[in-house]
């Protein structure tokens, strides 16, 4: 960090950074450096910097695991809905053949 190497600017030249930046001299170069805050660039801090995430390790573990997690759920669901239907369809056919065994067939006498 430039801080570490500098020391603080004189009051005059305290606003030559902006939008918060920390303004140091840099005596070995005779020059004026800005620390800038977390969502500023730039040497005098002036260009606005979008916040990045970037996942680690970790993170990158455990959302993969919830992936892996949600995809199985989801192939379980779907074997389970598939042979609640096979059962529904095949007592569908039992419930008609049985309907015609009980004289529901006009008789003729």
């Amino acid at each position: 960090m430039m801080a570490e190497h500098g020391t603080p600017c004189d009051p005059q030249d305290a606003t030559y950074c902006m939008n918060g930046g920390t303004c140091y001299k840099i005596p070995s170069m005779d020059k004026i450096s800005c620390v800038c805050s977390e969502s500023f660039k730039g040497s005098r801090c002036e260009q606005y910097q979008l916040l990045s995430y970037s996942l680690d390790e970790q993170d990158k573990g455990l959302l993969a695991a919830v992936v892996i997690l949600v995809l199985f759920i989801f192939v379980v669901l779907a074997v389970v809905i598939y042979y609640v239907h096979k059962m529904v369809k095949q007592r569908k056919p039992n419930q008609q053949n049985n309907g015609q065994g009980y004289g529901w067939v006009k008789s003729t006498v």
